[in-house]
């Protein structure tokens, strides 16, 4: 009997057990337990963690079997979903999404809105009735997919996106219309022509191969390897990857997406808290490239769906006994869950965390004392802003992760990490911080965003590390080639001596 390399979840049904996270990987197993449970999580299907060990073990090819599983995976959906892969009517589309073991917040890579091509975006016009929304899944899905899989730099996108809202006169993206965002892909595709000298690839299923072989790939990127490095895990386990039916936030004024936790993670107070985006999709939070609204808000836009989040969120942390970092989509009113796993958390928040739930009867003492590790009690010792002394404050942001951090400023990664090596102090500034930023994260002091929330990678990543973070600092603006940010202040400039 050949081995099993893809497990199917959905419609009520899982195949996998959502225990076993060596085999499904965190995301994995969080979404085949949602779906045992009861949970509206779109159907999908995960290729093990054993798939890309065997992988690398066979010099990157694929284990035998492992495809036509796939495929087989891929039809069972399209039956669930009632949609055809690649259909030039109504497009069944997929997100591809790595899940190691242990959480791994931004460091290994994501593809959404796969199997869209230049004759099924009409398919997706056709069966949502919705210009806007098809050419901007259109265009989101070749900026990521030619990031990560042909690997053009996200941010020649990104000028091309900021060339056409001047020229229209915006400053969002939710404000260019069909048309503009028609004109995009057009640029898109003739950028990834220059780049790599072929059309960007229409076939689904080759995009689909090529998305899968891309999150193997990146169980051994860079910022993945020095992540592990820092958390002290294992480089032999492996990463899964989802395949998951896609849900849109990107609809509407109806639509959204958002991520939460069942308790805040910086303090540990017993309240729903998170943040969310109207007319978006879920990078567009994690990213920090919009600073989204408070969770609070949601209460009132949506209020229908926001008492469906709060049953969800009350159901996963009785049933899990901890706290739960959750993402969720708000498709046309109607909620989807994407992931649940255990949520990072600051060392007080830790404590506090543990004690109340003791209290609470969710956990006993026992359990209490072992969430909390010794490193995290060396956190609770870490500096803090003497609040006695009177200060010249230049700006405010969000308080993503707690502490106090002096240092000169650096504005990239490999700054900090040069710097760092020399013995300085050094306080990281960013617009936003990417999961490459991850070396020169470690390396500083503390960090400082432009834009971002309080659930972006900044703030996930930092409270992991026990580093003071302020996000969403939108006075500060940063001149990379000048080196240089102000904030409401005369120019403050790096010292180069």
């Amino acid at each position: 009997m050949s081995t099993k390399w893809v497990y199917f979840f959905g419609k009520g049904r899982t195949e996998g057990d959502g225990k076993n996270k060596n085999l499904l990987g965190g995301k994995g197993a969080g979404l085949a337990e949602m779906t045992s449970i009861g949970i509206p999580v779109p159907p999908g299907f995960t290729i093990t963690t054993e798939a890309c060990v065997q992988y690398y073990k066979d010099n990157k090819s694929y284990p035998v079997g492992l495809w036509d599983q796939v495929i087989a995976a891929l039809t069972e959906l399209e039956t669930a979903m009632g949609k055809k892969f690649g259909d030039v009517n109504n497009p069944l589309l997929v997100s591809v999404r790595s899940g190691a073991r242990v959480s791994m917040p931004g460091m290994m890579d994501t593809v959404l809105n796969l199997g869209l091509t230049d004759e099924s975006v009409k398919g997706l016009e056709k069966s949502s009735g919705n210009a806007r929304f098809a050419y901007d899944s259109y265009r989101r899905f070749i900026q990521m997919f030619s990031d990560v899989v042909l690997g053009i730099g996200h941010h020649q996108f990104e000028h091309i996106l900021k060339d056409m809202k001047n020229a229209r006169g915006v400053k969002e993206d939710t404000e260019l219309n069909a048309d503009d965002l028609k004109g995009l892909v057009i640029k898109y595709k003739a950028l990834v022509v220059e780049e790599i000298g072929k059309e960007f690839p229409q076939d689904p299923k080759e995009q689909l191969r090529y998305a899968i072989d891309a999150v193997f790939d990146s169980w051994n990127n860079q910022r993945a390897k020095t992540y592990r490095k820092i958390n002290k895990m294992s480089d032999d386990w492996g990463t899964a990857v989802n395949v998951q039916s896609m849900v849109f936030g990107n609809m509407g004024d109806d639509c959204g997406t958002g991520v939460a936790f069942t308790r805040n993670p910086s303090t540990g107070d017993k309240e729903f808290f998170g943040e969310y985006l109207v007319n978006a999709q879920g990078e567009d939070v994690v990213a920090g490239i919009r600073t989204p609204e408070p969770i609070a808000k949601l209460k009132t836009a949506m209020p229908e769906v926001f008492a469906q989040l709060e049953e969800v969120y009350k159901k996963l942390e009785n049933h899990y006994k901890d706290v739960q970092d959750i993402e969720f989509t708000i498709e046309k009113g109607t909620l989807y869950m994407l992931q649940t796993r255990t949520g990072k958390r600051t060392a007080r928040a830790a404590v506090k965390i543990a004690f109340d739930m003791v209290a609470e009867g969710l956990i006993d003492k026992k359990t209490a004392v072992l969430r909390v590790a010794p490193e995290q009690v060396d956190q609770l010792l870490h500096p803090m802003i003497d609040t006695s002394v009177k200060y010249d404050v230049i700006a405010k942001g969000l308080p993503a992760s707690p502490g106090a951090a002096v240092g000169k400023v650096v504005f990239t990664a490999e700054e900090a990490e040069s710097w760092a090596a020399q013995g300085e102090k050094v306080i990281l500034v960013r617009a936003e911080t990417s999961p490459e930023d991850i070396g020169g994260m470690h390396a500083a002091q503390g960090i400082l965003t432009a834009t971002g929330g309080m659930t972006s990678h900044a703030a996930v990543v930092a409270r992991g590390m026990g580093k003071c973070c302020v996000a969403g600092c939108g006075a500060v603006r940063i001149n990379d080639v000048q080196k240089f940010f102000t904030a409401g202040a005369p120019p403050l400039k790096r010292v180069t001596s």
